[in-house]
């Protein structure tokens, strides 16, 4: 588990499947979703298939997240992917489902031990995230963290009639550490 001042983390577990599938799937238009990636459509998953899915990848560990806790519950995800594996371009990813718990500093606070973590445990020279130009919380969440504009495709991604653009940022492990 990796404990900060007003989160943790850990990785996903059995009991949790229903939570996140509940967060997921539980309804239609979640909030959340307005913000992470909307441009791109939620494809609906029934709960076995899920199940299934995730057990499967924590069985062979292969879970790239950690689910968010505070306050005694999930709030969230913090993931990675592979952009590019044999070049070590890996990706970082972030979901706060529950409302009440955006722009409080918690989903900086978990990005911070995210990173921290994946650079301590993985052979990686540098994290990227991707978001969208439409959410500013994110940007401002990893511009606070040392993450640089690193590339900005305009009006590329649109979303309710408007075009925005699609927002690269990245930190090297040498700028991570330099503090």
């Amino acid at each position: 588990m990796l404990q900060g001042e007003k989160v943790s983390l850990r990785f996903l577990e059995k009991e949790d499947l229903r939570t996140v599938w509940e967060f997921i799937y539980g309804q239609e238009n979640p909030e959340w979703k307005k913000w992470d990636a909307p441009y791109f459509p939620l494809k609906y998953m029934d709960f076995e298939t899920y199940e299934t899915e995730m057990l499967n990848k924590i069985k062979h560990h292969i879970e790239p997240r950690m689910v968010i806790i505070a306050d005694g519950h999930i709030i969230g995800i913090v993931s990675y992917y592979w952009e590019h594996e044999p070049s070590q371009w890996l990706e970082v990813g972030i979901v706060i489902y529950e409302p009440e718990y955006w722009s409080g500093g918690y989903g900086t606070e978990a990005l911070k031990l995210w990173i921290d973590h994946l650079f301590e445990v993985m052979p990686i020279h540098r994290i990227g995230l991707t978001t969208w130009s439409g959410n500013h919380r994110m940007m401002k969440a990893a511009e606070k963290l040392g993450m640089i504009l690193e590339g900005r495709m305009r009006k590329c991604r649109q979303y309710n009639g408007e075009y925005y653009d699609s927002i690269k940022m990245g930190v090297l492990k040498e700028e991570w550490f330099q503090d």
